[in-house]
């Protein structure tokens, strides 16, 4: 009996975790000013994993100082199943491997809960190329970011011109014209 109320219990957990996968992602609570228009549906959430790249430069505002400028995101795309399926790069660009690709411009910004991490993002579609996932892209959010900021120091002028690579994860998500 014992052996018969364990396996019961294992098929329990076992089903309860298939269930909590199938459930999909978890709600995030999307600041107002961070909402795509109501034209617009979500058609795909894919996991971000990478670095925020960024230079040490003279600052823009008083050439006697120096400070992290942002130069490009390089990151990874993973969908919910933790399938490679793309790219993020400088533009800001996304890339699948389906060949499609779109092109961001920022339009709005929110800190976020993370200090520590870098801003939650609105962006609209600039450009689009391909038929795949990022082909009618219209908007793009980013959410739940972890790391990812310009160091705190080091920057100076022994460190003029030299990178830093700073580790950051992000939830995208990418919104078409609903039908």
């Amino acid at each position: 009996m014992a052996r018969i109320m364990l396996g019961l219990t294992a098929v329990a957990t076992c089903c309860a975790a298939f269930l909590a996968g199938c459930a999909g992602p978890e709600p995030i609570a999307v600041p107002a000013n961070l909402n795509v228009a109501p034209t617009q549906a979500l058609s795909l959430e894919l996991k971000a994993t990478g670095v925020q790249i960024y230079r040490c430069a003279t600052a823009k505002d008083d050439t006697s100082k120096f400070e992290w400028q942002f130069v490009a995101p390089e990151a990874d795309l993973f969908d919910q199943g933790g399938q490679k399926i793309g790219w993020h790069y400088a533009g800001p660009s996304w890339e699948s491997t389906d060949g499609s690709k779109v092109v961001g411009t920022v339009q709005a910004q929110n800190t976020g809960p993370d200090a520590n991490a870098i801003t939650w993002l609105l962006l609209s579609a600039k450009s689009n190329s391909g038929t795949g996932v990022f082909g009618r892209t219209q908007s793009i959010q980013r959410l739940q970011t972890v790391g990812g900021k310009a160091p705190a120091d080091g920057c100076n002028q022994t460190a003029l011109g030299k990178e830093a690579r700073m580790p950051y994860r992000a939830i995208y998500r990418f919104y078409t014209a609903k039908s």
